[in-house]
This record gives structure tokens, C-alpha cells and sequence, in this order.
């Protein structure tokens, strides 16, 4: 099982660009692009950080998974997600060790990105999806 690296840190913000005016406009980190994400029914603004990002999730429909999040607990960090090398042997791996996983398959995003989240209640109360980038 391959760490590489913490892919990004996800936030959810009620509206991304009332959230720019502190990420982007006072802290001063570079807005690389936004992108509508109707599988998980969020837009996300990212803003590079180093080798990381930084995400901002805002929902677009008011029964999402993010929109329950934000009504249940307001905004704030929603998830951090590790990059892997072999998604699938990593989630055999957390399996293995009685990990509780969300989702049963990696799912795909946008760029053949593969990805899949672990249950908080297997990692300190902590959602953490796991990333796997296509090969270059």
C-alpha cells in the first residue's frame, strides 16, 4: 500500500465565493479552477497549496450528502484525502484490518481519477477518502 502524498483538505463552505474572499483574496492562494461535480452534487474550487490543495465544496442540491453535512454541521473541514498508488489494494488492505469503507468500489471522477471514502467511525471520527491519480 503506497501513501504518496495528502491530496487535498476539503472544506465546506455555504458559498464559494463569499469562502474566496478569505482563502483566495486575504490569504492570498491562487484560485487554479472550479468544477461542477454533479456525482456528488457539489462545485469545488481548488486552490493549490505546495504539493496539496485546498478544496472548497459548496452543495447544489439540498439533499447531498455535503448539503447534510453543512445543515448538520456548518461549514468547516469535511474530509482530508490521501493519495495512493493501487486504490483497490489499499482498500483490500484497510478490509483486511476491519476498516469500515463507504464506498465498496472506487468510484470515478472527472480525468479518471479514482476514489472512495472511509467510514469516520473507523478513523477517529475523521472522513478520509482515499485518491488514486490516472497514470501520466
Amino acid at each position: 500500500m503506497g501513501i504518496k502524498a495528502v491530496n487535498h483538505v476539503a472544506i465546506v463552505v455555504e458559498d464559494i465565493e463569499s469562502a474566496l474572499a478569505f482563502w483566495r483574496d486575504a490569504l492570498g492562494l491562487p484560485l487554479a479552477r472550479t468544477e461542477r461535480m454533479d456525482a456528488e452534487a457539489v462545485e469545488v474550487a481548488f486552490l493549490p497549496v505546495g504539493e496539496s490543495e485546498i478544496e472548497l465544496l459548496e452543495p447544489t442540491t439540498p439533499d447531498s450528502g455535503v448539503a447534510r453535512f453543512l445543515e448538520k454541521r456548518g461549514p468547516g473541514i469535511h474530509h482530508i484525502c490521501i493519495e495512493v498508488d493501487d486504490i483497490a489494494a489499499t482498500m483490500a488492505r484497510l478490509r483486511a484490518h476491519g476498516v469500515t469503507l463507504i464506498n465498496e468500489t472506487p468510484r470515478e471522477g472527472p480525468g479518471g481519477r479514482q476514489y472512495a471514502f472511509i467510514h469516520p467511525r473507523s478513523a477517529g471520527g475523521v472522513l478520509v477518502e482515499l485518491y488514486q491519480l490516472p497514470a501520466e
